[in-house]
């Protein structure tokens, strides 16, 4: 079944005027009340609306992004104080591997979102898989998960406690994990390097996870995943056994501040070089910086490139 033109058509697009939604929408879309919002901007500048003649505040969907990024944050224990660094930690390191996709694409991904969300509240499974193939055809995979699918799911995740969210959460989850093993699955072949990817204990969910998986893998470069749960007094023993080139440790969370002591003992008892994925490696690359731990970061386009270095041996840690 094809859906509307709107929705694959570059130049319509182009053409339409940028969506700005008033604050008590943005309070309804993000479930942040306008106090709080206001707050945000005027002591943090952790987003900044336009103004109208009038001084109403209006928001693009970026700055709805930008929201819903911030409440990702305060939830993993990170101080409103301390967003807008990390903020601004993370686009650079996105806009420096970013490829030249027009303006325009921004607005089509949230077409995207809007059809997707749509089969979600419907519990339409079926379109949900016939949605999935067509962004495939039109993206590459860095963009359909962290820039079309991804975003979702976070804001259902975040959204749990509404009547409704967390069914569709479970079925947007369980969809994207069965997507992304069948890809890790199908990717498998006699690949010249092997990479164990593996979660920092209760530092990730699964799907965050074998997402990280796919944008590590390459044609040369095998990634096998160690699920979430695994203790990290584990891995040196799993290593021994599976004898990658390499162990990637993946970590969504803001780092304690014993981390880097962490992964240096851990890195001593690995017989194979030690890699650190996922927002953690953006907040600890500093501390880490002189140690044998090499940081990955956490953008896909990023994170492949600079494992495809270390493995060369380009990169330096």
């Amino acid at each position: 079944m094809s859906e509307p033109a709107g929705v694959t058509s570059l130049a319509s697009s182009a053409l339409k005027q940028e969506e700005l939604f008033p604050i008590r929408e943005v309070s309804r879309l993000t479930g942040v009340n306008p106090v709080t919002l206001r707050a945000w901007e005027r002591r943090y500048g952790l987003i900044q609306p336009t103004r109208t003649d009038s001084g109403h505040r209006l928001y693009s969907q970026a700055d709805i992004d930008a929201v819903r990024s911030i409440l990702a944050w305060i939830e993993r224990g990170v101080a409103v104080s301390k967003v807008g660094s990390i903020l601004a930690k993370s686009a650079s390191s996105r806009s420096a591997v970013t490829p030249a996709y027009n303006e325009v694409s921004s607005d089509d991904w949230s077409q995207w979102q809007a059809q997707i969300r749509r089969a979600l509240d419907s519990f339409d499974e079926a379109r949900l898989e016939r949605l999935y193939g067509q962004i495939f055809s039109c993206y590459p995979l860095p963009v359909v998960f962290q820039d079309i699918l991804m975003p979702i799911w976070q804001e259902l995740l975040l959204r749990q406690d509404e009547v409704g969210q967390r069914s569709e959460w479970v079925l947007l989850d369980g969809f994207l994990r069965g997507r992304c093993w069948q890809r890790l699955q199908l990717g498998r072949g006699e690949s010249g390097e092997r990479v164990l990817l593996a979660a920092q204990p209760a530092h990730c969910r699964e799907l965050e996870l074998l997402v990280a998986a796919l944008m590590l893998s390459t044609q040369d470069i095998e990634v096998s995943v160690m699920g979430p749960g695994v203790p990290l007094s584990d891995l040196p023993l799993v290593c021994e056994r599976m004898q990658p080139q390499a162990l990637v440790l993946f970590s969504n969370q803001p780092p304690a501040e014993d981390f880097p002591r962490q992964l240096s003992r851990l890195a001593l008892a690995l017989e194979c070089p030690l890699l650190l994925a996922g927002d953690s490696a953006d907040l600890a690359e500093e501390s880490l910086a002189g140690s044998p731990i090499a940081c990955l970061g956490n953008e896909g386009r990023l994170m492949q490139r600079r494992l495809q270095q270390f493995l060369a041996g380009h990169l330096d840690t």
